[in-house]
C-alpha cells in the first residue's frame, strides 16, 4: 500500500511537452526541459510553463549554477549544453578526450563546482559511464564501473557518495565513494528494485532517498532506517505517468514534484517534509 493517498497529489503545472528533467533554481522559479528541446521557466507561484530556449535537441536532466545558467543533458546532440538566463545556447561538455558523450542524461553539481553526468549509453548495450566535469567544461571519466544505464544522480548531504539510479542490471540504486582526492572510490548496491525502470533521485534534509521511476508509475521512499517504501502509485498512469525525475522545489524545497514523462504535466506531492538544499557554484 502507498504511503499517500491520491488527496495528496495532484497536478501542478500543465503544458510541458513530455519533460524528463526538473529542477529548482536559485532565483526561485522551476526549470524543466522538453522532448524537442525547449527549455522551461515556470513560477511556482503562478505555475505556468515559459519555454525561454530551444537547443533543438531532446532535453532530459538539468541542473543550475549560482548565475542561474542552466546545464541541460541534451541527448539529441549528445552534449551537456549551458543555457543563460536570456536563452542563449553553448555546448558545456561533449565528453572527455578520446571519450565522447553518447546518452548524457542527468547532472548534478558538487560544492566546488565540479559537475558529475550520467552518460547512460545504449540500452542494453552495457556502456554507460559518469563523466566528471570540471568548472570551465574540462572532463574526466570519473567511474566506469556501473556501465548498466546509469541514470539519475545525487550527492548525499556529506559529498561522501554519489548515489546513481542504474535502470538495468539489475534495477537497483548504487552508490560510489568519492575518495579524498575527489576520485571514484568503492562501488556497492544500497537497495535493488525489482521489475522497476528507475530514474531519478532526491534526498530529504531527514535522510531519506526519493525514487523516481520510469516504469512503473511509482515513486518509492528509501528510508534512512533501510526500509523500502511505495511512497505514491497511479496503476492509471494518469496522475502520475513515467515519473522519471524527481527534486524539492519552494522557497524552503518544501514542494516535492515529479515529472510526468508520459504526459504534459508536473505532479506536487504532499509530504510535510524539505528537500536536501542543492549546490549552485559559480562557475568561473
Amino acid at each position: 500500500m502507498a504511503v499517500l493517498d491520491h488527496n495528496s497529489i495532484s497536478v501542478f503545472a500543465e503544458g510541458l511537452d513530455h519533460s524528463e528533467g526538473i529542477a529548482w533554481g536559485p532565483d526561485g522559479y522551476i526549470y524543466c526541459g522538453g522532448e524537442s528541446g525547449q527549455i522551461y521557466k515556470i513560477d511556482p507561484a503562478n505555475p505556468k510553463p515559459e519555454i525561454i530556449a530551444n537547443t533543438g535537441g531532446f532535453i532530459l536532466g538539468v541542473a543550475l549554477d549560482g548565475d542561474c545558467n542552466i546545464y541541460a543533458c541534451d541527448s539529441g546532440h549528445s552534449v551537456v549544453q549551458k543555457i543563460s538566463p536570456n536563452g542563449k545556447v553553448a555546448n558545456y561538455c561533449t565528453g572527455a578526450p578520446g571519450v565522447p558523450m553518447v546518452l548524457p542524461n542527468y547532472p548534478v553539481f558538487d560544492h566546488a563546482g565540479n559537475l558529475y553526468v550520467a552518460d547512460s549509453g545504449l540500452w542494453y548495450k552495457d556502456g554507460g559511464k559518469i563523466f566528471k566535469v570540471f568548472p570551465g567544461g574540462e572532463c574526466e571519466v570519473w567511474c566506469d564501473a556501473l556501465p548498466e544505464f546509469p541514470n539519475g544522480l545525487c550527492l548525499d548531504s556529506d559529498e561522501e557518495y554519489l548515489y546513481v539510479a542504474m535502470s538495468l542490471g539489475p534495477p537497483r540504486v548504487s552508490r560510489v565513494k568519492i575518495a579524498e582526492d575527489g576520485s571514484a572510490g568503492a562501488v556497492e548496491t544500497v537497495v535493488l528494485l525489482e521489475k522497476t525502470v528507475p530514474d531519478g533521485l532526491a534526498f530529504d534534509t531527514e535522510g531519506n532517498l526519493y525514487i523516481s521511476c520510469y516504469r512503473p508509475d511509482t515513486i518509492f521512499r528509501y528510508t534512512k532506517d533501510h526500509e523500502l517504501q511505495i511512497l505514491a502509485d497511479d496503476y492509471e498512469g494518469t496522475l502520475i505517468s513515467a515519473p522519471t525525475n524527481v527534486a524539492f522545489c519552494g522557497k524552503n524545497n518544501e514542494i516535492l514534484l515529479s515529472t510526468a514523462f508520459g504526459r504534459w504535466h508536473l505532479t506536487k506531492y504532499d509530504i510535510g517534509v524539505t528537500g536536501m538544499p542543492l549546490n549552485y557554484p559559480i562557475i568561473k
